[in-house]
């Protein structure tokens, strides 16, 4: 055990990152199989898996605000996954469209309160290492790793139908793991130096929050959509769980070199970069998806295109915020990024997916290479050096 591990509580941290993201191994990359598989044309799917998404443009928020205010960030965490598993559990008595938007509406309002709290929490056991916080993240793209690979491998042989069940027992593991994070160090209440509404008009948070969510919008035709082309061009579930995988076997990769890699590139120059290869790795999906070979280094890039550009996304709305703001600050980014984002996203990608799939990705590339400007032009604060 590490001097770090024995001061922080590394695999308690970490095992609410392995449970949070199996879930999204196990429900992601499936969920439009599953929706296909039940009869849904592409618009609804879209409109279905936009709904998770959209709720955390408010929920991340509001559960943000309410933990600033009571210091309260660990019971949050606990009471949203509960409710979460609780809401979901309806999932196993209707597949009608409607009742869906209200379920997947309930589980996702309160699942999405848990992450950005548990991240402050996070950040809170490393006030000194701020850049380790990679090495304990990245055991959510582990978990990952581990259930899309064995996910893909039981839905080809048991079925998709087998979903809603991964579903909940992974819900109830990530409120499990909830119940062992410590209570983190206590931070007094203290005035912020700014107000949080004047931070967020500043000219660089700005141009921070439109690039995370361009960014996600490319992301969300991707998650929506991504498993629904691969299996039109003839790959199998399990190939394509294998495709997933090594995307985020790319991002473990990567986490483990974070802390350095912030330190001596710099968080602005990072995300930059970060978007580059964005632009590119959508290209590649969209027009050389019927090579494995291009999907594979299409699948590395995601080390950049999330892994990457999430960490220093947290390090960057560290710096950007007060201390006393970090709670709504994380919960603002989440929202934007990958609540109003990733709607937008899956919602485009449902839209034109029946007319063409390769301007699906077209438009997620170009999504990404407008971020890619914006940041360029927009994003200077010293701080993000």
């Amino acid at each position: 055990m590490t001097e770090e591990h024995a001061t922080v509580p590394y695999w308690r941290l970490s095992s609410f990152y392995f449970w949070y993201f199996a879930l999204l191994g196990a429900l992601f990359p499936y969920w439009s199989l599953y929706l296909q598989d039940l009869g849904y044309a592409a618009d609804a799917i879209g409109v279905l898996l936009a709904i998770p998404l959209a709720t955390k443009i408010v929920a991340p928020s509001i559960w943000g605000w309410l933990a600033d205010h009571t210091n309260r960030r660990l019971a949050i965490v606990q009471l949203g996954s509960a409710l979460a598993a609780i809401c979901f559990s309806a999932i196993f008595f209707t597949t009608s469209f409607w009742p869906l938007v209200l379920i997947l509406a309930g589980y996702s309002f309160f699942w999405n309160a848990v992450l950005p709290q548990h991240e402050v929490i996070t950040l809170g056991f490393l006030p000194h290492k701020p850049e380790h916080y990679s090495r304990i993240r990245v055991w959510g793209s582990i978990g990952f790793i581990i259930a899309v690979t064995l996910c893909g491998i039981g839905f080809e042989r048991y079925g998709i139908g087998l979903l809603p069940y991964v579903g909940l027992l992974l819900l109830l593991s990530i409120w499990a793991s909830s119940l062992f994070v410590p209570e983190p160090p206590l931070t007094l209440h203290r005035s912020a130096s700014e107000h949080f509404l004047a931070v967020c008009r500043k000219p660089a948070v700005l141009a921070f929050l439109a690039g995370a969510f361009l960014l996600q919008l490319s992301h969300g035709v991707y998650y929506s959509f991504y498993s629904i082309l691969m299996e039109s061009v003839g790959y199998s579930r399990t190939s394509i769980g294998m495709l997933w995988s090594v995307g985020v076997v790319a991002e473990v990769a990567i986490f483990f070199i974070m802390h350095n890699l912030l330190t001596r590139v710099g968080v602005r120059l990072t995300l930059i970069v970060s978007l580059v290869i964005a632009v590119i790795r959508w290209l590649l999906i969209a027009h050389f998806s019927h090579l494995i070979a291009v999907l594979v280094l299409a699948q590395v890039f995601h080390a950049f295109t999330f892994g990457t550009f999430h960490a220093a996304s947290i390090e960057a709305v560290r710096r950007l915020f007060d201390s006393a703001h970090q709670g709504k600050a994380q919960a603002l980014y989440s929202g934007i990024s990958f609540g109003a984002g990733g709607a937008s996203g899956s919602l485009l990608g449902g839209y034109v997916w029946d007319y063409s799939p390769i301007l699906a990705y077209d438009l997620a590339a170009l999504s990404s290479l407008v971020a890619v400007f914006c940041f360029i032009f927009w994003l200077k604060d010293r701080r993000l050096n």
